[in-house]
C-alpha cells in the first residue's frame, strides 16, 4: 500500500513539471496535518521545493544548465488563486514581461484580485495581487489571459513582426484550436491577430 506521501507525490508528478501547488491541492483526500507533514518530507527529499510559506512547486529542470529553473509565476499565482479561491487575471505588463515582449526586467509581477491587495516574495521576485474589478476572467487557458493581456497592453497600432514571431514561439500548435476557441470574445483586432498567428504557427509545424 502506498503511504500518504507516495501518493501526494503522484499526484504531484502527475501535474508535470512547472506545477505549484499548497496543502489546500489535497484536502480533498488528506488531512491537513498529513499534507503538511508529507510536504515537509518531500521537500526535505529534495522532491518538491519550497517557493513560498506554504507554497511549493515541482521545478522544472534545465538539462543544459543541469539545474533547476526559477518558479514558473502564473503557476504560482494560480495555486494561491485556488488556495484562497480567487479569481485573477494578469496585469497587461506582466503579460509583456511573461511572454518576453517587454525589455525591461521586472521585479514585481502583478495580478488583478477579486480577493485582498497581498504581497508574496518569491526569491528575486515579488508577486503582487491588487483587488480590482476583473474585465477579463472566462479564459480558460492561462495562455489566452497571458496573450490578450499583453496585446491589449500594448495596443494594436505597436503590434509589429517580431511581437508576432515571439507569440508564435509561444503557442504550441496542440493549442491553437483551443486559444481560439477561448479567445472569441476579446476585441475584434485581437482575435484577427491570434487567427493570424495561429495559421502561421499550424503552417509551420
Amino acid at each position: 500500500m502506498q503511504s500518504i506521501d507516495d501518493k501526494i507525490l503522484s499526484r504531484i508528478y502527475g501535474n508535470g513539471r512547472g506545477f505549484s501547488f499548497s496543502s489546500f491541492d489535497f484536502i480533498d483526500e488528506f488531512k491537513d496535518n498529513n499534507i503538511d507533514k508529507a510536504l515537509s518530507t518531500l521537500t526535505k527529499e529534495g522532491k518538491i521545493r519550497r517557493v513560498a510559506r506554504g507554497m511549493y512547486d515541482y521545478p522544472q529542470y534545465s538539462s543544459l544548465l543541469e539545474q533547476d529553473l526559477s518558479p514558473d509565476i502564473d503557476a504560482v499565482a494560480q495555486a494561491y488563486a485556488r488556495k484562497f479561491n480567487w479569481q485573477i487575471e494578469i496585469s497587461g505588463e506582466s503579460a509583456l514581461n511573461y511572454l518576453r515582449l517587454s525589455t525591461q526586467v521586472e521585479g514585481n509581477y502583478i495580478y488583478l484580485s477579486s480577493g485582498p491587495s497581498r504581497k508574496y516574495k518569491l526569491g528575486n521576485t515579488t508577486l503582487v495581487f491588487k483587488h480590482r474589478a476583473l474585465k477579463n476572467i472566462g479564459f480558460k487557458y492561462k495562455e489566452s489571459s497571458l496573450i490578450v493581456q499583453a496585446l491589449q497592453s500594448l495596443g494594436q497600432s505597436h503590434v509589429d513582426d517580431t511581437v508576432k514571431e515571439k507569440l508564435r514561439h509561444f503557442l504550441a500548435p496542440s493549442l491553437c484550436s483551443k486559444i481560439l476557441k477561448d479567445t472569441q470574445t476579446s476585441n475584434a483586432w485581437i482575435y484577427e491577430l491570434i487567427k493570424e498567428i495561429c495559421k502561421e504557427v499550424k503552417t509551420n509545424a
